[in-house]
């Protein structure tokens, strides 16, 4: 018989999510490494992990997520993001709460690109009067 198994696709800044819910005990992999393993900062771990504790589903779930691009901060959020999307698919009625805390929103947050004659995208070239 076939596992239950829901879905959900998270993205920030660069980095792109593919999240899936299993039922079991809360255990949690990212890229085929444990999540202790793969964030190094407790506070990555714990952004992770918000949108199981908001709706109180912490040990009912494992999850599975594929993370590519970005950086380790863009990557967790791009998690919480698909993790919230999966626990929808998963229950519906946990819309609310999740949406009340502002998981569901995608972070629209880009970087800001580099205009010519500048350094960066708003670093200027040092001033020297001589």
């Amino acid at each position: 018989m076939a596992k239950v198994q829901y879905y959900g696709t998270g993205r920030r800044k660069k980095a792109i999510a593919r999240v899936r819910l299993v039922p079991g005990d809360g255990k949690i992999v990212v890229n085929g490494r444990d999540i202790d393993d793969y964030f190094g900062l407790e506070t990555l771990k714990v952004q992770v992990r918000q949108p199981l504790v908001a709706t109180e589903t912490l040990g009912k779930f494992d999850v599975i997520a594929n993370v590519r691009g970005g950086g380790f901060t863009g990557q967790a959020g791009a998690i919480r993001h698909g993790i919230a999307r999966a626990l929808l698919v998963a229950d519906n009625e946990l819309r609310p709460v999740l949406k009340k805390a502002g998981y569901l929103t995608r972070d629209p947050r880009m970087k800001e690109r580099k205009k010519y004659g500048l350094k960066a995208a708003r670093r200027a070239p040092q001033f020297s009067k001589r």
